[in-house]
């Protein structure tokens, strides 16, 4: 280690340092974008006179060395030399920010790489590029140490951050210097890194002075970190922490110039420990924060709040009900233009929020955006209501639309059929310009209405050339049997004219409505060909043409040499929209020719691939089409058992097995396996389907009662998904959980009455 003392500036113009630099293979290295031939250069501008190239640089070296947080073997490399950087007073504090976020992209070491069979044969295990380059900056110790005296406040707070992301390999010789520098620091922002940097490297020797640091006579600054990490630690929560807490609102300035920018919103960060606790107690102790921090006078505190209480209906079943009251009045006390985003967060609640069904009527009847919000918002609060409404105005409530036709995540439109809406959509209807999302939003509501939406033919007809490729679907949903006729002259026309994707679009309707296949054939025929050679590099999709090819059958026989012909080359390598296209292409050779021995060996390929990026629908959808063929797959028997290990694979899996070889399937076990992937969030409604499918009178004990478990406790399944989805999607599944095991209820009671009885 070379003391920050024998450094200047001038060093960067001695050939010692660039000699060192240039004696590196930099470019037998790798970071973000391949090979570090360029960090030499960076390295350089970085430690230069020129502040606009030092600058640069900077951020060149943050994009490659730790890009989105990850770190590579080019960082570790390049460690020691942005410590001599920092050391020479060369934007010190800027360097030691990024040390430290190479600290925390990695990982402890392991204690002693143990023998391995690496290909060198020399018995070690290579370390993973995070655990060294963690063991790089825990060789800069010293030095980041040396920093936390410095004079500059800026480098003293770099410099306590990045020590605190040393780990366990760095806590033997930090915590004492840390602990010492805290004992004599006296600005608030340092003192609140070097409390949270300790907590991370010795959370139980730490909770003593985190709990000393929460009261009145600490810096504001201080005392928020020290109850963000009284409810990191575990320490229960008091009223003091809550006293705290409230006082301090807004708390959003307080964490603005610290440097874990991970946590710079306090109340919500406080929230969600404490809802990840999942404890009756915490989930109150946040209840009860957000409830009074919802009601506080300073609109700014309302703002954060209803950031949290967000989070909280997505985290726990009980939020919406126990906040609705809170938030409605923040809502009421909102302004017109609704700042705090009370009025929009109501939609959160869903059912629960019905009691603000007046407020966000109310606000719909204004103009604007806020308007929309709040309409939007009583879609998810009382949809009845919100059907008349919207057809007051449709054409300026985008949002509302979209909210009622399935949302951003194009889920079931939530919206009941009203005749006053399907007025106001008939309307749109004849002025919608071509492009844009209003076609698909309006042709969901009238497709979830079926024939209710018949009166809508006459507009959907009059559309259907400017929009050929949304409304022919939809047109099929709605046709009532005495317009049936007049609806297929209209599809058959377009099967005829256009582009081939409107033509096929056209023709897959016609089909769907009538049976007719004789337009569709030779569509799909030159759709195919157009493939032929390798059907998923072509310009044009194929992936429907197969789809639509399957649905018609045996008496697509003539397509079956296209099918064949557009199949990728046999071992060739295929990325996921090239395996989706054979997926589909195999399934229509087996629904047409009824013989499985072409699709298997394709699926065999698709589904013994498991190790490309983003691959797992196109496993589900191979899982699904394996199980079409029935006892014709057995012999992909093995790579489906394999993907049965993968929670987001286990349904589909377990469903193709049940098809495929229900003898060879351990029934407790498989219910096992799709109950962990139900718990874990990680495929919760396909786990439930095909618990159902397989029976739930067949479920032990201790599975009916963690199905049983699944509906009833309080923190949500469904944990991710689009913004203002995870709410809805999480009761739907309740609803099935419930539906699922409601049999088993009176059973369950009769049989604890018996107990108590025997007791």
């Amino acid at each position: 280690m070379i003391d920050a003392m024998d450094f200047d500036r001038a060093l960067f113009r001695d050939e010692l340092f660039h000699a060192e630099l240039d004696a590196q293979p930099w470019a037998s290295y790798t970071h973000a974008y391949g090979s570090a031939e360029d960090v030499p250069g960076c390295l350089r501008a970085l430690a230069g006179d020129d502040d606009a190239a030092a600058e640069e640089a900077q951020s060149e070296l943050y994009g490659s060395m730790l890009h989105q947080g990850s770190v590579y073997e080019a960082s570790a490399k390049a460690v020691p030399f942005l410590a001599r950087i920092a050391a020479a007073g060369i934007r010190t504090a800027d360097v030691l920010l990024l040390i430290g976020g190479i600290a925390e992209g990695g990982t402890d070491p392991d204690p002693g790489p143990g023998p391995g069979s690496d290909p060198a044969g020399s018995g070690a295990v290579r370390e993973s590029d995070e655990a060294v380059c963690r063991r790089a900056v825990v060789a800069q110790l010293p030095l980041l140490l040396a920093s936390v005296e410095h004079e500059d406040r800026a480098v003293r707070q770099a410099a306590a951050w990045a020590a605190g992301w040393t780990g366990t390999a760095g806590a033997a010789l930090a915590v004492s210097a840390l602990r010492d520098r805290a004992a004599v620091e006296t600005d608030p922002l340092v003192r609140a890194e070097l409390l949270t940097s300790l907590v991370e490297l010795d959370p139980e020797g730490s909770a003593s002075a985190v709990a000393g640091a929460v009261g009145p006579d600490s810096p504001p600054e201080l005392r928020i970190a020290a109850v963000m990490a009284c409810a990191d630690i575990g320490l229960p929560w008091t009223r003091d922490h809550h006293e705290a807490v409230l006082d301090l609102l807004p708390l959003d300035r307080l964490a603005a110039d610290r440097y874990d920018h991970s946590r710079n919103e306090p109340l919500h960060d406080i929230c969600l420990t404490l809802l990840e606790r999942d404890t009756e107690a915490d989930r109150e102790a946040v209840f009860a924060l957000l409830d009074a921090a919802l009601r506080s006078a300073d609109p700014e505190a309302r703002t954060e709040a209803v950031w949290a209480v967000t989070t909280a209906c997505e985290l726990s079943r009980s939020a919406p009900a126990r906040l609705a009251p809170a938030l409605i009045s923040a809502a009421a006390e909102g302004g017109p233009d609704d700042e705090t985003g009370a009025l929009s967060a109501l939609g959160r609640l869903g059912p629960s929020g019905a009691p603000a069904a007046d407020l966000l009527a109310a606000r719909a009847a204004g103009d604007g955006d806020t308007a929309d919000r709040a309409l939007e918002a009583l879609v998810a609060v009382d949809p009845v209501r919100a059907a008349s409404l919207l057809a007051r105005d449709l054409e300026r409530r985008p949002r509302a639309l979209q909210a009622a036709s399935g949302g951003l995540a194009d889920s079931l439109p939530v919206v009941p059929y009203a005749p006053e809406l399907l007025a106001a959509v008939r309307r749109r209807l004849a002025t919608m310009e071509p492009g844009g999302t209003t076609p698909f939003r309006l042709t969901a509501l009238l497709a979830s209405w079926g024939p209710d939406a018949s009166d809508a033919v006459p507009e959907l007809l009059a559309a259907l050339p400017a929009h050929p490729r949304v409304l022919p679907k939809a047109l099929v949903a709605v046709c009532p049997p005495a317009r049936r006729a007049e609806v297929a002259d209209a599809l058959r026309a377009r099967t005829g004219t256009g582009p081939a994707g409107e033509r096929i679009e056209a023709a897959r309707a016609l089909h769907e409505l009538t049976g007719d296949h004789g337009p569709l054939l030779p569509l799909l025929a030159e759709r195919l060909a157009g493939s032929a050679g390798g059907g998923g590099g072509s310009a044009e999709p194929i992936r429907e043409a197969a789809e639509a090819a399957a649905a018609v059958g045996p008496v697509a026989a003539s397509l079956v040499p296209a099918l064949r012909a557009a199949l990728n080359s046999p071992g060739a390598e295929r990325n996921n929209p090239q395996m989706d296209d054979d997926i589909a292409l195999a399934v229509a050779l087996h629904r047409i020719t009824g013989d499985a021995a072409e699709a298997v060996p394709v699926l065999a390929g698709v589904l013994g691939d498991r190790d490309g990026l983003w691959r797992r629908w196109t496993l589900v959808r191979a899982a699904a089409a394996a199980g079409s063929l029935g006892p014709a797959a057995r012999p992909l028997v093995p790579v489906l058992k394999a993907l049965l290990a993968d929670p987001r694979q286990t349904p589909s899996a377990a469903l193709a097995l049940r098809a495929v070889a229900p003898d060879d399937l351990d029934a407790e076990q498989v219910a096992g396996l799709l109950l962990d992937a139900a718990e874990a969030g990680t495929a919760p409604f396909e786990a439930v389907d095909a618990l159902v499918a397989f029976g739930t009178d067949a479920l032990s004990d201790e599975h009916r009662a963690r199905l049983r478990e699944l509906g009833e406790r309080d923190r949500r399944v469904v944990r991710s998904g689009l913004d203002g989805t995870v709410e809805i999607t999480d009761e739907r599944l309740r609803a099935r959980v419930r539906a699922a095991v409601k049999d088993e209820w009176p059973r369950t009671k009769d049989q604890g009455r018996r107990t108590r009885a025997n007791e």
